[in-house]
């Protein structure tokens, strides 16, 4: 049963529910000549103007990177670049040749009788595509759910209470992916789904990728998180978390600021869709129905062209002057933050308040200026937080002030570019001290103003007489903390500890301060946001030239929607193409798999339904078959569940035990008859067990089996690591081997496997004069991969003059040796039986009673 937020994706997905206006001049898409594209979309015609190809990149942001205001003259919309954005400056990463196309919202509403000029003007002027979401979506869309629900809880704000947030909203859930729709509409407006990169940024629009991907199943699309990702513990409390997580997997490439968000990503997967992780080559990827999604871990930089064109500035150098004089025998500290509840400001202070305390020497002498700027939401949270911002600074301006000493100088109004490097240039320290905070670029812009230019040193004197020198207070909660190893971090909540990293701060000798600032600025000005652009788009161009070389199809419904990506050979195995040639032969070799097979990984009765009893015995009885279960579990399991099938050869613990059928005695493999090992190897695992809540130990007669499939994931996994560790150290000379399987750790004998069975039974098959002409054999795990790469190279082996036909089928849509893949253990039962119709024997006695007979005339 779809839930209610799929249901709302499948509304939204018919596109009568907005009438937004299409862009007016698409793009050219198609290539019908070398080195020109045309225009074949509907939208336009192909008039005979053609364009050279160019590569393009496709930024699709919240904002566009615009200002916008009317004209007092004519009243007509004027825009221009907003020179400070982040995503103007990321095009310093591309080629010169690159085209870049902006797809976002504008900052200001534009009437609807408008927006067909206003689009045309932006998309040729600007290279921009306005969506123009109505005021009531983006309303709900961005001071809603963006606002007041994810925001806070990506910032670890959970709503305990009706006055500590707000509750999710499934109202405003649905304007999020209307939203989110409208944005995916207007990339496909525009977009050469073969050729262009699509670059989406930040929370606003994490299910976007799942409108672009249905659309698009090879789209190259890459998206970065500029907030905190927070964890599982915090995460999962959302009711929308699977739709998201799905959303972001639907791209190709996934960017963090720090490790520690792409860990919390990763284990959210693994905890709620079941998705392990693996390093390649240096690159974290996660399979994903058999795709590749890479996570990527960039902390985002500074533009070091824009900051030092505005230290250049004579304004600039005018405002540092005026602030020297201001605060000349002061030492200043500096903090630039945005007015919200995470950035700590009123934290901040109290630390200033307690150094003044605990350091009355500084009274008269230490200044921090608190520079505001405006908050980017409005809700009684961000109000409160401005009311204790402005109490705490008067309380300390009367207790330690006077009538020309202010120690606390707050600067609550709009400041200007000029203004704030004057004041990052003089502060002798910077602090940032947010509670919990995404990339926050305050730091790397304060060592930039402090290392200055030949003009503005020039101008000011600074920097003349000895080299410049930084210090930076930073909380270990913000993105850029880990870049930075020169800055003195602090736990923001640790009042004294922040007064005392201030105090260490502004009295560290200057020798060290050079050194900081020196190891700092060598960071930045290498790690700058064209470096950072540039680097992700390296790595998205990597993460898709695989995709041209797979088969894609999509599945699923809804905001659960992914795309298979498998290899174009790979295909699910047709019931009437395996009958048709079933029937064509009569040398049958059968090989089958028992959990997640025959009978549901999932299923608590493990053992057969009469359903497959049936099936398995109607196969096994025809005189042209030879059937085999081929199982990991024990042999008296298996024995007594199969009993039935008389006829049946069973292979019990991967192949260590083996019987052709029921009459027939068990044969042990001979290449182990040393099990000596397992008195070792038992003691380590019950150590883990012991360790390990909801982890067991299955014991065989030829193998032990460490299962942590009822465990917490990451401590079952990170447990499962370090036990193969310690076996394969303990077991280094000994004839065992460790294999780590799904939720299993398995030490078993050397040199036994299911490859070996089928090796086994064929080549037996070939020996008595009867070289199969059919061969069929079905799994789901990492084992069975054995049992399809021993068939395939027994079939290749010269003493078959001819080769047959080899049906190696898994069960499950997932990269395998298989050829052919089946759905379900459904689909392996209707298979089955599809085999047992056409067979149709003549039990075995009967069958030897008519041959005696036809011999005896």
């Amino acid at each position: 049963m779809a839930s209610r937020s799929c249901a709302n994706f499948l509304d939204l997905a018919s596109g009568n529910l907005l009438d937004i206006p299409h862009t007016p001049r698409p793009l050219p898409r198609v290539m019908t000549v070398p080195g020109i594209i045309s225009d074949l979309d509907g939208y336009g015609s192909n008039d005979g103007d053609s364009d050279v190809c160019r590569e393009r990149k496709i930024i699709v942001a919240n904002m566009l990177p615009l200002h916008a205001q009317r004209d007092r003259v004519t009243a007509k919309w004027c825009f221009s670049f907003d020179e400070d954005a982040l995503l103007l400056h990321l095009k310093d990463g591309f080629s010169p040749e690159t085209e870049v196309i902006y797809v976002g919202s504008l900052k200001v509403e534009i009437d609807a009788s408008e927006q067909e000029e206003v689009a045309q003007k932006l998309l040729e002027d600007f290279n921009c595509v306005p969506t123009f979401l109505p005021h009531d979506l983006h309303k709900k869309f961005y001071h809603g759910f963006c606002k007041q629900q994810l925001w806070p809880l990506f910032h670890y704000m959970l709503p305990m209470c009706p006055d500590h947030g707000d509750r999710f909203d499934r109202v405003l859930w649905q304007a999020y992916v209307s939203a989110n729709k409208i944005f995916a509409d207007k990339v496909r407006e525009v977009i050469n789904p073969d050729d262009d990169y699509v670059w989406v940024q930040d929370y606003h629009l994490m299910v976007l990728p799942t409108f672009l991907r249905k659309r698009f199943h090879r789209v190259k699309l890459g998206f970065f998180l500029h907030s905190p990702f927070p964890s599982s513990e915090i995460y999962r409390t959302l009711p929308v978390r699977d739709e998201i997580l799905r959303g972001l997997l639907n791209c190709d490439l996934i960017g963090f600021q720090t490790f520690d968000y792409a860990r919390h990503f990763l284990s959210c997967c693994s905890r709620m869709l079941g998705l392990d992780y693996e390093s390649k080559r240096g690159h974290i990827g996660l399979d994903y129905s058999g795709r590749t999604v890479y996570i990527k871990i960039l902390p985002v930089g500074v533009h070091m062209g824009r900051l030092e064109s505005v230290l250049n500035l004579h304004s600039t150098s005018a405002k540092i002057k005026e602030i020297q004089k201001q605060f000349e025998g002061k030492k200043l500290i500096l903090g630039v933050d945005d007015m919200d509840i995470f950035k700590g400001i009123s934290l901040k202070f109290l630390a200033v308040e307690q150094l003044l305390q605990q350091h009355p020497e500084l009274q008269g002498k230490l200044v921090l200026v608190q520079i505001v700027n405006p908050a980017r939401s409005t809700g009684k949270d961000v109000q409160e937080a401005k009311r204790e911002t402005y109490l705490t600074a008067e309380r300390i301006n009367e207790t330690y002030g006077s009538s020309n000493y202010e120690p606390v100088i707050l600067i609550d109004r709009p400041v200007a570019r000029y203004e704030k490097s004057a004041y990052y240039a003089v502060a002798e320290c910077c602090i940032v001290n947010a509670v919990r905070d995404g990339m926050n670029l305050v730091p790397y812009k304060y060592i930039v103003c402090r290392q200055g230019t030949p003009y503005m040193d020039k101008e000011t004197g600074m920097n003349l007489v000895s080299p410049p020198t930084s210090m930076l207070v930073v909380s270990e909660f913000i993105g850029c903390s880990p870049s930075l190893s020169g800055a003195i971090r602090v736990n923001p909540w640790d009042t004294d500890a922040v007064a005392e990293a201030l105090n260490l701060a502004i009295t560290m000798p200057n020798s060290e301060k050079q050194l900081r600032h020196e190891k700092h600025y060598r960071y930045v000005s290498s790690h700058d946001v064209a470096y950072w652009a540039r680097s992700f788009m390296h790595d998205l161009d990597r993460a898709c030239k695989d995709h041209y070389s797979k088969r894609c199809w999509g599945i699923g419904l809804g905001l659960g929607f992914r795309v298979v990506s498998l290899s174009p050979s790979f295909r699910k195995l047709s019931i009437d193409h395996i009958v048709s040639a079933y029937k064509r032969t009569t040398r049958r070799a059968i090989f089958l798999d028992y959990d997640g097979t025959v009978v549901p990984q999932s299923s608590i009765i493990k053992s057969p339904s009469p359903e497959v009893i049936s099936v398995l015995s109607t196969l096994c009885s025809d005189p042209k078959n030879t059937v085999f279960i081929v199982s990991g579990r024990g042999r008296s399991s298996l024995s007594e569940w199969l009993a039935p099938c008389e006829m049946l050869g069973i292979a019990a613990e991967h192949g260590y035990f083996m019987r052709w059928n029921e009459s027939t005695k068990w044969e042990s493999c001979n290449l182990a008859a040393d099990l000596d090992w397992k008195k070792v190897v038992e003691p380590v695992m019950r150590l883990y067990t012991e360790a390990t809540d909801g982890s067991n130990i299955e014991i065989k007669e030829s193998a032990l089996v460490w299962h942590h499939q009822d465990a917490d994931p990451d401590f079952g996994s990170c447990q499962a690591k370090e036990l193969m560790d310690h076996l394969e150290n303990v077991l280094a000379n000994e004839p065992a081997v460790v294999k780590r399987g799904q939720h299993i750790v398995e030490v078993k004998p050397q040199g036994v496997s299911k490859g070996l069975v089928a090796e086994k039974v064929l080549s037996t098959m070939v020996k008595g004069g009867k070289p199969p002409e059919f061969v069929m054999c079905i799994g789901d795990d990492r084992s069975d991969e054995d049992m399809f790469e021993g068939i395939f190279r027994t079939i290749s082996s010269p003493s078959l003059s001819m080769s047959p036909e080899i049906f190696a089928c898994t069960v499950g849509q997932k990269p395998s040796k298989a050829k052919y893949y089946l759905d379900d253990t459904a689909d392996v039962v209707r298979l089955l039986q599809g085999l047992a119709t056409a067979s149709n024997p003549k039990p075995r006695y009967i069958a030897q009673i008519q041959v005696s007979f036809e011999s005896s005339i």
